[in-house]
């Protein structure tokens, strides 16, 4: 048990004291407290394990020394050792030779220096930030342009040698007390003693390992007091004059204040509480020392510059403790004040230890005079780092100020776009809390598409007034001040796609699959730490988890709308009935229809025009749709103006429902109606000039016998001709160039869509383009009332024709008797006519001949309307923005025909051509 004894930790770290001091076991119980306490702290590194950052330093230490062959060995030896690879830890065998290169102690003195060391040092506490972060360092943030406060000697200002010391000071963030070297104590810096500025330290020569060798120790033992000057170097500043400690006697109105008093004011002004010298005021917005109070320059400035802590204090604690209770802040800016609330936590440790050290030094009467004492050049060394770090949470809170949600989110991620590591892994820490609840809601609204959004915190916003119907456009949207700046608007979309297509199933489909079927769900983010790892990989496991899971659901979707709902067979019986592209079904449907809508409009009933449609469906190759396709067929009858006939109030209808209403909305249809109607009274014009010829075939012989007729005739087969061809050329451009080009588009791009947004787009797109260049938007109606006036020609050459052939086979009829008559009375040996029959003859054959220029005008001047309205439609299509309608015009008039006619086209049409020829 003996030999176990002398074995065990606690013996050996015994021994292990007294052999580094050289003391006896009773002397070193101090010593021996703070190792346990050592070994048993969880240190954050303070040094950057930078392989080559030390090897610079020893090189330029070797330099400094005029040691050049030396370095350039060392160099060589470096780089060989750095490729054979038989050192694992070679930045710690350089970090000893570089410790031993700086060590300035001297052989004789390296005992005592050891005791000393364990004398001063205290171990840090661990600071808030986790293990995963680096500790954050430094912010720049004025504390005399918030506060305003004047330049004066009272007057709270920030610490102007901070700067120097940021980016060498290794500590563990607001609860760190301090640097101490593991080289043992050395002489104190001349830029830290007493009446000189600490901003010169930036440019010593010494290590900053050594210029802050002191550090605050657990307690002093009478025997380390007492110790022999040569075996206990000066750690800190030297003791202050009699004078400047003198402490305050009763009635002594003169005496300066001690510097332990203002320690112990500067200890409650760090926690927002005002002391007996430093007090806060109102008008000026800073702590300030009593004006009265007697005390040198030197202690002034530094309690003034110790006392902007407690300002940065209660500037957070003021913003944490006035959000903490608004439930209306959310669950984001609740995470930003636990994370605040967190910091301080670190920091009230630090005032503790603080507290406690004093109370130390109280209790055993400890003389300021003794270099161990709290002072307040150790303050301002122990503090530098918390102040830093309370200024950068000073800065985010007025930065954060007004915002919640997201958008508190992104002014957390945006003030860490700094190029300090250290304020960066600051900032990131507490992104990683702020972010959890945003990410939290992400991941309940993209794996089980609920939104429990209280606050208004996310970014995917709901209105429940919205009715099912409406739900994919209208119910779900996007609050794009609440996006995350570390969330791409594209990444936005996707979250919002997922969760909308996951509710489209639910509600509108019908579909009861479990969403853990449609995508397997990741690991939520658990915790803080979950959180900043993925925020860390934004662009990778971030990203993967939103591809996945839209890719799952958006393809599902798609495979619950064509297998289950027909999506793409509804598209394309759209496509055959409403856009004439079943040829069979639509002329037979004309055919049955004439006789109808040839009647006024108001004397058509709509069932007997459904029962017209479904004789033609059965008699057509229609009849192979699919049976829920024809059902949704149906007619319908527009509102009749005065003078309409069936022809201008005759339309085909679909009728949608369900699911397959999400892509074709009632704007779309009533787009589909717009455009039945210009396309069913193209085709009319096509089929009205058909029977235009066939009865000009038809009669052509039988009227041969009537000469008088012949220039009519040869009239109405010359207008004839041209309304023909103008109307082929039309059918030709909306059928081919517009409608077949179009949909061809639309149809690669519903086979590739990746969601239903896409298919939606792409079939809003297909009508906009149809829309337009069928010249049924609003910048082609000047085209369109010309179109229509070609049309209403081509209507009233048809009726035209048809009352002079109606004239003519009538009068050939009665001549044809009246010959018959005279061949039959001719055989019967009578006279074939009389007088008086061959007078009434006469009379009517002349009565006839006298309408023939009546018919000739009229042909005329309906040959002069309809060629002067063509050419005006040729000049606007020739000065169209759209190519594709120039060069109908030049389909139109190949001959120039019109040109020769027209002046203004002969200039357009010069116009283009040398547009075109300059753009080539």
């Amino acid at each position: 048990m003996a030999a176990l004894d002398q074995k065990s930790p606690n013996v050996l770290l015994q021994s292990l004291c007294c052999r580094i001091t050289g003391k006896s076991e009773a002397e070193v119980a101090h010593q021996f407290q703070y190792a346990v306490r050592v070994i048993g702290s969880n240190y954050a590194p303070t040094i950057e394990r930078d392989e080559f950052l030390v090897s610079e330093k020893i090189k330029k230490e070797l330099l400094k020394q005029r040691r050049e062959g030396d370095a350039a060995l060392f160099s060589e030896l470096h780089r060989k050792l750095q490729t054979q690879g038989i050192l694992k830890h070679r930045w710690s065998v350089l970090y000893l030779l570089l410790s031993l290169c700086e060590d300035p102690r001297k052989p004789s003195s390296r005992m005592g220096s050891y005791g000393a060391l364990f004398a001063q040092a205290l171990p840090r506490d661990a600071h808030s930030t986790p293990f995963y972060c680096t500790r954050p360092q430094s912010l720049a943030l004025s504390y005399g342009e918030r506060t305003g406060a004047p330049g004066g000697a009272a007057a709270v200002a920030g610490a102007p040698g901070a700067g120097g010391l940021s980016g060498s000071m290794g500590t563990s963030g607001i609860s760190s007390l301090g640097v101490y070297s593991l080289n043992g104590p050395t002489q104190t810096p001349q830029t830290l003693l007493a009446g000189q500025p600490p901003q010169s330290a930036a440019g010593s020569s010494q290590p900053l390992g050594s210029r802050l060798a002191w550090a605050l120790p657990v307690s002093s033992s009478p025997s380390s007091a007492l110790a022999p000057p040569t075996l206990r170097l000066p750690l800190g500043p030297p003791a202050l004059t009699n004078k400047a400690l003198r402490p305050r006697r009763d009635g002594d109105g003169n005496a300066e204040v001690s510097e332990a008093a203002l320690v112990r004011d500067l200890l409650y002004v760090f926690q927002g509480i005002d002391g007996k010298f430093v007090k806060m005021s109102g008008q000026d917005n800073c702590y300030k020392i009593d004006g009265k109070v007697v005390l040198c320059k030197s202690l002034r400035d530094t309690s003034s510059r110790l006392a902007e802590l407690g300002w940065l204090h209660n500037k957070v604690r003021k913003y944490t403790d006035a959000r903490s209770l608004d439930r209306a802040f959310g669950l984001v800016g609740q995470s930003f004040c636990a994370s605040l609330h967190q910091e301080l936590k670190e920091y009230y440790r630090l005032l503790s230890v603080l507290h406690s050290q004093l109370q130390v030094e109280d209790d055993q009467g400890v003389n300021l005079g003794v270099e161990s004492s709290l002072t307040l050049r150790r303050l301002l060394v122990w503090t530098y780092d918390p102040k830093v770090r309370l200024k950068t949470l000073a800065a985010l809170v007025d930065f954060c100020q007004g915002r919640k949600g997201g958008e508190l989110a992104s002014a957390v991620h945006a003030y860490g776009k700094t190029g300090d590591p250290q304020m960066r892994a600051l900032v990131q820490h507490i992104l990683s809390l702020v972010s959890h609840p945003i990410l939290n809601f992400l991941y309940r609204w993209i794996y089980d598409g609920e939104l429990e959004d209280t606050y208004h915190e996310f970014f995917v916003a709901s209105d429940p007034n919205v009715k099912t119907d409406r739900l994919w456009h209208d119910k779900y949207s996007l609050r794009k001040s609440m996006i995350p700046t570390f969330i791409t608007m594209d990444q936005a979309r996707k979250v919002l796609l997922i969760g909308k297509s996951i509710n489209f199933l639910h509600q509108v489909c019908h579909d009861r699959t479990p969403p853990g079927k449609i995508t397997p769900a990741c690991k939520s983010t658990d915790t803080p730490k979950d959180a900043a790892e993925l925020l860390s990989d934004l662009e990778g496991a971030f990203q993967g988890k939103i591809d996945a899971a839209y890719f799952d659901t958006s393809k599902y979707l798609l495979d619950v709308l064509n297998h289950n709902y027909l999506l793409l067979e509804h598209l394309q019986a759209m496509r055959r009935y409403l856009l004439l592209g079943q040829g069979d079904f639509i002329r037979h449907l004309m055919d049955l229809l004439k006789p109808e809508l040839a009647r006024p409009a108001t004397t058509l009933y709509q069932h007997n025009l459904t029962g017209i449609l479904e004789t033609a469906v059965r008699a057509t190759n229609a009849q192979y749709d699919n049976a829920e396709i024809l059902k949704r067929l149906d007619v319908r009858l527009l509102e009749v103006s005065p003078g309409d006939t069936g022809w201008d109030v005759f339309s085909l209808d679909y009728h949608v429902d369900g699911p397959i209403a999400t892509v074709f909305t009632r704007d779309c249809m009533g787009h589909y109606l717009r455009v039945f109607n210009f396309l069913w009274r193209a085709k009319r014009m096509e089929y009205t000039l058909t029977d235009i010829w066939k009865g000009q075939m038809c009669n052509a012989k039988l009227l041969k016998t009537m000469p008088e007729l012949s220039g009519v005739l040869h009239q109405c087969h010359i207008l004839a001709s041209e309304m023909v061809h103008f109307i082929h050329q039309m059918q030709y451009y909306i059928t081919f160039e517009v409608l077949e080009c179009s949909w061809d588009e639309l149809w690669n791009k519903v086979q590739q869509a990746q969601d239903l947004d896409h298919i939606i787009a792409a079939h809003d797109v297909f009508l906009d383009s149809v829309i337009s260049r069928c010249l049924l938007d609003n910048n082609s109606r000047s085209l369109l009332n010309q179109l229509r006036a070609i049309f209403d020609q081509i209507i009233e050459f048809q009726n035209a024709q048809d009352t002079l052939y109606r004239s003519a086979l009538e009068e050939l009829s009665l001549r044809l008797q009246e010959d018959e008559r005279r061949k039959r009375r001719g055989e019967e040996g009578e006279w074939g006519v009389t007088a008086e029959q061959e007078a009434e003859e006469r009379r009517r054959v002349q009565e006839f001949q006298d309408t023939i220029p009546k018919m000739r005008s009229q042909l005329r001047i309906l040959t002069h309307f309809y060629q002067s309205i063509v050419q005006q439609f040729l000049v606007l299509l020739t000065t169209s923005s759209d190519e594709s309608l120039r060069f109908l015009s030049f389909r139109l008039d190949f001959n120039e025909h019109y040109r020769a006619r027209e002046p203004r086209l002969r200039a357009s049409l010069g116009a283009t051509r040398g547009r075109r020829s300059s753009n080539i």
